[in-house]
């Protein structure tokens, strides 16, 4: 008998670590790697798995998030158990509030389980870029009779104090928790590293209903999986298991590749994971058959490259270019540029990022950039070379990463997407 699953997509946060790209849109809804969101890598992945019974709890500045989920995620509905669903806070508790934490984000719609009444219930967020071949960890969770188990990615004991750490038996069975500790206790099959939880879980669904009741009964709680709902299950000898997400295959992959997981919740963050897709062999393959990236498709015309004259060509080197751009005579190295963004004659863009529809006038200078959707670049502008005077209108990281914010009143750009 097939294991009924149902997944719950936690797409509610803020990103306020990641201002201003967060400024008109939900972290999840940010762009990544030219033409994706963030938030398409965790529905490839679910639907990569053959899990098609999807809600997206969504909750703050959601309407760009709303935007790409019914352009790239709408399935017929010709199947009663193929959905992709958003899902607005119900605010059902007594106040009316938003959702309190991630335990009472899956609590405020209790009522969408007992509709489905799955086998198991799976608990992802959308902040984070990542594979995962999600059936193995459900798998993994059946086999060893588990009411929960949570993925865990071994790291360095020296960032410790930067993760809520797991701390496990010989078995992998879930002895404790532990948030932020340099002294953090280590995984026993390896002394260097420890088990880092990824946020991302599988329950019993029986057990999860009852759990999340008690939870919200208990006004001291936080109300968070983390924090309160799984540590209590260890508390009260439950069977609680860490999936190794090291042991995670993906149809595809390399044999020797490295399970790929990254955190990019500041500028910093967001900008060194983009900048690897455009390496020569990045740590993420966007290019695998076996596992492609979902994400909304538009009709864009091709990119174009044109002028072929000394000091007038249009050419783009170790980069990414997305549908309908055009470079009309000017230079883009090291970069990676959304759609439609349109480089003019005699303009430099080295080692950025340009967000789509933005627009780079003649001889205009770019370097070590974010440009946010619909930024029009004036002529002979520079940005990312004097940083005092960069911080005067736009955002700078302390490593001197210029974010420049997009600007939605221009009349021809108004019809793209934040």
């Amino acid at each position: 008998m097939e294991l009924r699953v149902l997944a719950f997509v936690l797409a509610g946060g803020k990103g306020t670590r990641l201002y201003p790209l967060t400024k008109e849109r939900a972290k999840p809804a940010v762009s990544f790697g030219g033409k994706y969101r963030i938030i398409d890598f965790v529905l490839s992945n679910l639907i990569n798995s053959q899990i098609y019974s999807i809600y997206v709890l969504i909750q703050f500045k959601s309407q760009s998030l709303l935007q790409h989920l019914r352009d790239g995620w709408q399935f017929s509905g010709l199947l009663n158990h193929h959905y992709i669903i958003p899902v607005p806070a119900q605010m059902r508790t007594v106040g009316e509030t938003w959702y309190q934490g991630t335990a009472d984000a899956i609590y405020q719609n209790l009522n969408l389980i007992e509709q489905s009444n799955p086998d198991v219930v799976v608990i992802f967020g959308a902040d984070h870029i990542y594979r995962m071949n999600i059936r193995q960890m459900i798998e993994y969770h059946v086999e060893k009779r588990a009411v929960a188990t949570v993925a865990a990615l071994p790291v360095e004991k020296r960032y410790a104090n930067e993760f809520g750490v797991i701390e496990t038996d010989a078995n992998d069975q879930i002895i404790g928790f532990h948030e932020k500790r340099v002294d953090a206790p280590t995984m026993p099959s390896d002394p260097e590293q420890v088990y880092a939880s990824m946020g991302n879980y599988v329950f019993s669904t029986e057990q999860l209903v009852k759990a999340l009741q008690e939870d919200a009964a208990d006004p001291q709680s936080s109300h968070d999986f983390g924090r309160n709902i799984l540590p209590k299950m260890v508390s009260d000898k439950q069977k609680l298991v860490a999936y190794n997400f090291a042991t995670n295959v993906i149809p595809g992959e390399e044999k020797d590749a490295e399970p790929y997981w990254r955190d990019v919740g500041t500028i910093d963050a967001y900008y060194e994971a983009t900048m690897d897709l455009r390496s020569v062999t990045p740590a993420l393959n966007l290019y695998n058959r076996e596992w492609p990236l979902r994400t909304a498709g538009y009709s864009d015309p091709p990119a174009k490259f044109v002028f072929d004259e000394e000091g007038r060509r249009g050419q783009a080197i170790e980069s990414i270019v997305s549908g309908s751009c055009i470079l009309s005579g000017g230079q883009v190295r090291h970069s990676v540029l959304g759609r439609g963004v349109r480089i003019h004659s005699g303009s430099v863009v080295e080692h950025s990022i340009i967000f789509d529809n933005c627009e780079i006038g003649r001889g205009a200078q770019i370097r070590r950039a974010i440009l946010d959707k619909n930024v029009s670049v004036p002529d002979g502008a520079r940005i990312g070379f004097d940083l005092e005077e960069d911080r005067k209108r736009h955002v700078v990281t302390d490593t001197g990463i210029v974010v420049v914010e997009g600007h939605r009143s221009s009349v021809q750009l108004a019809k793209v997407n934040v």
